[in-house]
């Protein structure tokens, strides 16, 4: 929009834990408009991890969704004919955002029998600080790293 900027959806709380978070969460797991399977699949992985942990599952969950966001990335831009990988500091709004599609996409292609099982798995992995969502942070964070003599470059 060029005049002004488009207006905040209120994102509703999710009906069990009354948490915004989760509804975000849920609306990256749906596919094809199944808010109610998304539902099931994540209260269901939040049971799984909560039986496995002997921990409260919501907190584990949070804790594991902290552990995969990134707080630096790296954006390509051009500079005389030479292409930079400038490392930028992320708003916490896409931070989050980050997080979440890349727990979701690891669990999705993991090889459980249920999506539940699946994402079960990768929380719990993301709380240990292993797994692959986690290693995709840190693989950002190390290119970041990598390239810091570059952020003079920034936007």
């Amino acid at each position: 929009m060029r005049k002004s900027k488009p207006k905040k959806r209120v994102i509703l709380p999710d009906p069990k834990y009354n948490d915004t978070q989760v509804t975000k969460f849920v609306n990256n797991i749906m596919l094809m408009g199944k808010k109610n399977k998304s539902y099931e699949v994540f209260y269901d992985a939040i049971d799984i991890v909560s039986e496995k942990t002997k921990e409260n599952g919501l907190e584990v969950w949070k804790k594991a969704l902290a552990n995969v966001t990134p707080s630096v990335e790296v954006r390509s831009r051009r500079i005389g004919g030479a292409t930079f990988q400038i490392p930028s500091e992320i708003r916490p709004g896409r931070k989050l955002s980050i997080g979440m599609k890349s727990l979701v996409s690891f669990s999705r292609k993991r090889h459980e029998k249920s999506m539940a099982e699946k994402l079960a798995a990768e929380i719990m992995a993301a709380y240990k600080e292993e797994g692959s969502a986690f290693k995709r942070k840190e693989d950002t964070h190390r290119m970041a790293e990598a390239n810091k003599a570059f952020s003079h470059f920034r936007f």
